[in-house]
């Protein structure tokens, strides 16, 4: 008797955390909003991203990267940089890697997109252990949708680093291109999923 309830429960645990888990996520780390049609988004503005590492170009290098690759999916247009900083000047947005609801709002206004992505660069820097050395990047995307300004898919990535091979053996690990350009694939695909 005590089996059948201990099993009872578990089941009954099991699909209340099925309803709870809802439709936010597909995978871990990344919050993905299923009530929303990501096909029926035509258009795109990438906002600056914040920089929280000491390398003074990496979000503007990062940024650019995630534009055009996002432009190479041809999933939808994304606005060129020059209009999006034309209104965020416009609207006198004090952080553009931050907006609130209300700048969200406007900025859609100006530049009539469907969404709106920010980011934040995380990490973008050498690292060393020992003798080895290696690059690695740290990037977390959101895309808001302008209507009511609300957050409707955000994601993070990590690549590079030092291996077990590079301790090994030495090495000074993957360029900072190649792993940007892993970590922004990655992302995409995470969006496009």
């Amino acid at each position: 008797m005590k089996g059948k309830i201990h099993g009872l429960i578990a089941l009954l645990v099991g699909v209340q955390l099925v309803f709870l888990g809802g439709c936010a996520n597909r995978e871990k780390g990344v919050y993905y909003n299923e009530m929303v049609d990501f096909a029926a988004i035509e258009t795109a503005a990438v906002l600056p991203f914040a920089n929280l590492t000491n390398e003074q170009d990496a979000a503007e290098r990062v940024r650019d990267v995630f534009t055009s690759m996002l432009l190479a999916t041809g999933a939808f247009y994304v606005l060129p940089p020059g209009e999006v900083h034309r209104a965020i000047r416009r609207v006198s947005m004090v952080d553009p890697s931050a907006p609130s609801v209300d700048e969200i709002k406007s900025l859609a206004n100006i530049l009539g997109v469907d969404v709106i992505i920010t980011g934040v660069v995380r990490e973008y820097n050498l690292v060393r252990s020992g003798a080895s050395t290696a690059n690695i990047i740290s990037l977390s995307l959101q895309m808001s949708e302008t209507e009511t300004g609300t957050v409707i898919w955000s994601a993070s990535s990590t690549k590079g680093g030092i291996t077990l091979t590079d301790r090994m053996f030495g090495g000074g690990g993957e360029p900072m291109n190649d792993i940007t350009l892993e970590s922004v694939d990655e992302l995409l695909d995470k969006l496009f999923q």
